[in-house]
């Protein structure tokens, strides 16, 4: 069982940066990867970047490569999504996903456990 909790969402104004947090606890940090998803209102959730077990490896959607980086914090038991360059279309709520595997699913059904989510909103 792992319990994950989001942070660091806000309204920035499109260019900006944001930091996302998800602490997690629970089972081993380094026994499972991660991901963050998203989703938008009247959207679907959607896949935004995923991180292995050791943080080694990671992925990325296509609308977010090269913009944001996924990384994490074995001593702080965190995952950390660090968005640059927002666009307004990044406005939606983002959660933290674990994926009791080796990670770097892209698909909802990959992950077991869920954060409750934290909005980010960017203005034009």
């Amino acid at each position: 069982q792992v319990q994950v909790v989001e942070s660091g969402g806000g309204l920035v104004q499109a260019g900006g940066s944001l930091r996302l947090s998800c602490a997690a606890s629970g089972r081993t940090f380094g026994t499972y990867g991660m991901g963050w998803f998203r989703q938008a209102p009247g959207k679907e959730r959607e896949f935004v970047a995923a991180i292995s077990r050791s943080g080694s490896s990671t992925y990325y959607a296509d609308s977010v490569k090269g913009r944001f980086t996924i990384s994490r914090d074995t001593a702080r038991n965190t995952m950390y999504l660090q968005m640059n360059s927002l666009k307004p279309e990044d406005t939606a709520v983002y959660f933290c996903a674990v994926d009791s595997d080796f990670g770097l699913g892209v698909r909802i059904v990959d992950y077991d456990y869920w954060g409750q989510g934290t909005q980010v909103t960017v203005s034009a």
